[in-house]
């Protein structure tokens, strides 16, 4: 994510004095929160949807997401690319492609 856009909001959260209320464990719960109302977009209908309703839910669950990275003082670069290590073992492409198998039942 671009600092400037994290800057902002960081910026947002400040000027409203919403730390306080940003624990981890609130912040979890809201990407929860925020994740399901990102699934409810899909609930009736997986192909007709309301795309700019989707963006807005899914900005809504990534905000929370950079706010936890940033109160927890983790570099959402440096987690992303290690946990893509990690699935890049344990879904290796000459087992994995075509199939949505667990690495376990390969």
């Amino acid at each position: 994510m671009k600092e400037e856009t994290k800057q902002r909001i960081r910026k947002f959260r400040g000027d409203r004095d919403w730390d306080q209320f940003h624990a981890p464990v609130h912040l979890a719960k809201s990407i929860v929160i925020e994740a399901a109302e990102l699934l409810e977009c899909f609930q009736w209908d997986d192909e007709k949807y309301d795309e700019e309703h989707v963006k807005e839910e899914l900005a809504d669950v990534m905000v929370y997401c950079l706010d936890l990275a940033d109160k927890l003082g983790v570099d959402t670069d440096e987690i992303v690319n290690k946990k893509m290590d990690q699935n890049e073992a344990k879904y290796p492409v000459e087992k994995a492609k075509g199939s949505s198998a667990k690495y376990t039942e390969f």
